[in-house]
C-alpha cells in the first residue's frame, strides 16, 4: 500500500499522537503502517508507538471461543485510550468486538488487504489434496465449521498463538496444514507460505477480515478529522455491512459465522453464513444493494438467516 499524499491544509493534526498497539509482529506491522501513512500527511506531528500485551495476547493454551472471544485483544488498548495515555490505537477490523463502548469510535477504516482465508502447507497443495485423518489447525469455529462440512475426513484441531508460533507449530509438525488470514501472511512478507488462497465459497471470510481499522475516543473530533484522509469508502462500506450481520446475530467466537462483502460495478454484494461448529448445518444467505446501504442490507441479511432457523443455532450455541 502507496503512502497517501500530504494532506490538505484545511486539516490540521495535533502536534503528538500516540498509538496503542498490540507487540505481535503483524500488530506492530500495522502500526508502523499507520504510523507511517500518518507523518506523511502531517510532517509536523510526532507519531509514537505503545506497545501493549493484551489478555488475548496471553491465553495462548485455550481456544479464544472459551476465554472470552475477540475483545481479549482490544481491552488494554481501550484502556490506554480512555486514560490518555494513547490517542488513537489500530486493531484488525476482525479482531474488534461487534458492539464498541459509546465512550469509543471508529475514526477510520482503511483500504482492504486481501480478505481471504489462506492454505498454508508444506506438504499439500490443497485442502483436496489431503488424505482423510490428516490434521489441519485454525483459531477459528467458522473455519472450522465450513471445513467440517466439506472435508468431513479431515482432523480439525485448534491452534492459537501469534502468526509467527502457528507457522512454527507448522513447521514442527504438529500439524499437516493450517489456515490463515491471507492478509496477515502477506503484509509480512510471508506471502511464499501460501499454497493457496480459498475462495469465498469454501472459507467464506470473518467479517472485517483484511481491513485495519483505527479507533479512538468519540469526543476526539480532532483525531477523527485528521483520520478522514486514511479512510476508504468502498472497504469501509463492505465492513460497516459486514459487522451489521455479526451485530444482528450476535456475532463472536463462539458463533460459527461468516459475512462478506464486495463492491461489484457501483453496488454492494454482501453474503453470510451461520453454522453449528461440526459443519452438520451450515444456514446461508445474499443480498444486493446501493452502497450507502451497506448497514441496512447487513441487516436485512441477517434476517433472511433468522428467517432459515438461525435463532435455533443461535439457541444450540448458547
Amino acid at each position: 500500500m502507496s503512502l497517501s499524499a500530504p494532506a490538505s491544509s484545511s486539516i490540521s493534526a495535533p502536534e503528538r499522537i500516540v498509538i496503542a498497539t498490540r507487540e505481535s509482529r503483524l500488530a506492530l506491522w500495522q502500526a508502523e503502517h499507520v504510523k507511517a501513512r500518518l507523518e506523511a500527511l502531517y510532517p509536523a506531528c510526532r507519531v509514537e508507538l505503545l506497545g501493549m500485551t493484551t489478555r488475548g495476547d496471553q491465553i495462548l493454551d485455550r481456544p479464544l471461543a472459551k476465554v472470552g472471544g475477540k475483545g481479549l485483544f482490544v481491552k488494554e488498548l481501550e484502556t490506554a485510550l480512555l486514560d490518555g495515555t494513547a490517542d488513537i490505537a489500530v486493531h484488525s477490523m476482525k479482531d474488534v468486538p461487534m458492539t464498541l463502548g459509546d465512550e469509543f469510535t471508529l475514526g477510520c477504516i482503511s483500504a482492504r488487504e486481501i480478505p481471504l482465508d489462506a492454505f498454508v502447507s508444506n506438504r499439500y497443495e490443497s485442502l483436496a489434496d489431503m488424505p482423510p485423518g490428516t490434521v489441519v489447525g485454525t483459531s477459528s469455529l467458522r473455519r472450522e465449521s465450513q471445513l467440517h462440512a466439506q472435508y468431513p475426513f479431515l482432523a480439525v484441531t485448534s491452534l492459537r498463538g501469534n502468526l509467527d508460533t502457528r507457522l512454527r507449530k507448522l513447521d514442527e509438525g504438529q500439524y499437516d496444514a493450517i489456515i490463515l488470514a491471507a492478509a496477515g501472511l502477506k503484509r509480512l512478507g510471508l506471502g511464499e507460505r501460501i499454497r493457496s488462497t480459498l475462495p469465498a465459497e469454501i472459507s467464506l471470510p470473518s467479517a472485517g477480515q483484511g481491513a485495519l481499522g483505527i479507533e479512538c475516543l468519540a469526543t476526539r473530533s480532532d483525531i477523527v478529522e485528521c483520520l478522514q484522509p486514511l479512510n476508504d469508502a468502498d472497504t469501509s462500506a463492505c465492513v460497516r455491512a459486514e459487522r451489521a450481520v455479526a451485530r444482528a446475530l450476535a456475532g463472536s467466537c463462539e458463533v460459527p459465522l461468516g459475512a462478506y462483502a464486495e463492491v461489484r460495478a457501483g453496488a454492494l454484494w454482501l453474503r453470510g453464513f451461520v453454522a453449528l461448529p461440526d459443519g452438520s448445518r451450515i444456514l446461508r444467505s445474499e443480498r444486493e444493494g446501493a452502497v450507502e446501504d451497506a448497514e441496512k442490507i447487513g441487516r436485512e441479511l441477517a434476517e433472511d438467516l433468522r428467517a432459515q432457523g438461525a435463532e435455533e443455532i443461535l439457541a444450540e450455541l448458547g
